[in-house]
């Protein structure tokens, strides 16, 4: 069945704070996801659906209902490493899932479900999958995400941060992965998430509709046009699509290789404490986002711009202001900090991680 067309990404007017973190998801999906709030006609949804359909065809295992990655036998669901652990890997080409979860999605719904009633009676394990396995290796969006249940969403957020979905029932468990990019969207007007939950999400982002009378003429010209020939729309801009999904590619290939020296990582832990920000999931969240963006602008090392430009992401919904309101900090105000940071630290000083780690402290030395 064909796709319905998707609006391009790189059509989208504006909102580019909001682009760049779906966009850093997308290329490390392992930072855990990102929130938008704003209100209503925001793009929200269309930019959510428009980064699935720039994602590429992923290769899976033919017959899995998990689509998984036949390179990585280690991350395999349970019916897999029964199949496949020593015989020949039927491989597929599947598009990049887009799963829309209903904020009335019930827990059986999100995980799966077990039969126990045949594991008792023949010994075999019966698991009917559930949201998490059609949104593997893809991408999840849930729409009013503070109107799901707190349950739920907790769920969500364990199986992105631990890429994998484990079912347990009457003793019996089932499990296998569940890696995907976790994008939420709401309303702040219509309630917010419990702060535990809300730290919980790697990025959030505040937007709202643009004031420029230029920007809001081309929105109305871009979306009009979409909708009187979605095909001859999106063959417009399907060179620039083309250019930005590589781009997310090629990034994908050596964000894991990217390096980062202990000067990064004392700036970043400054920055963070100057700022009383509770806890160390945002020091993590902002290091993995500085990577992405490095590996994004195609460089092999941090440096102190992919810092702040992931610290903008990270930081609102995590520095206290009044309860329940993000607080706004830009990119310049960052700049500011970061430099008084490293200046008291004397963090701005180059550091090698030769001179202050040990050999097998995990950390990425600098070339």
């Amino acid at each position: 069945m064909a796709r319905r067309a998707v609006f391009p990404f790189t059509a989208i007017v504006g909102q580019e704070r909001m682009k760049r973190a779906l966009i850093l998801n997308a290329v490390s999906p392992q930072i855990g996801g990102v929130l938008i709030r704003g209100e209503r006609g925001t793009a929200k949804s269309t930019a959510a659906r428009a980064l699935a359909a720039l994602l590429p065809d992923i290769e899976v295992i033919a017959d899995c209902r998990f689509g998984c990655d036949p390179k990585r036998p280690n991350e395999w669901c349970d019916d897999c490493r029964t199949k496949h652990g020593q015989g020949e890997i039927p491989i597929a080409l599947r598009r990049t899932p887009f799963v829309d979860l209903p904020v009335s999605a019930t827990e059986d719904r999100v995980v799966g479900t077990l039969d126990i009633e045949q594991a008792i009676q023949k010994g075999e394990k019966h698991f009917e999958p559930g949201v998490l396995a059609s949104a593997n290796r893809g991408l999840l969006y849930v729409d009013e995400v503070n109107l799901l249940d707190d349950h739920v969403v907790d769920l969500l957020l364990d199986s992105a941060a631990m890429g994998v979905n484990v079912v347990e029932r009457e003793g019996i468990s089932f499990s296998h992965p569940a890696k995907f990019i976790l994008v939420g969207t709401m309303n702040p007007e219509e309630g917010d998430l419990r702060p535990q939950l809300l730290d919980r999400f790697a990025f959030s982002v505040q937007i709202h509709g643009l004031r420029n009378p230029e920007q809001r003429v081309q929105i109305m010209e871009r979306r009009i046009a979409f909708e009187v020939n979605p095909d001859g729309f999106r063959a417009q801009w399907a060179d620039k699509e083309k250019q930005l999904s590589e781009q997310i590619a090629r990034a994908r290939e050596i964000v894991n290789q990217v390096k980062y020296t202990r000067r990064d990582l004392v700036s970043i832990a400054a920055l963070t404490s100057s700022l009383n920000v509770d806890g160390h999931r945002a020091d993590l969240v902002i290091l993995r986002g500085a990577q992405a963006h490095a590996a994004f602008q195609g460089r092999m090392q941090v440096n102190d711009q992919d810092i702040i430009l992931a610290a903008e992401l990270a930081l609102p919904h995590r520095i206290k202001g009044r309860p329940f309101q993000e607080t706004t900090i830009t990119a310049s105000q960052l700049e500011e900090q970061l430099q008084q940071v490293q200046s008291e630290t004397g963090s701005g000083e180059e550091m090698e991680l030769s001179e202050q780690l040990p050999e097998d402290s995990g950390v990425k030395k600098k070339p």
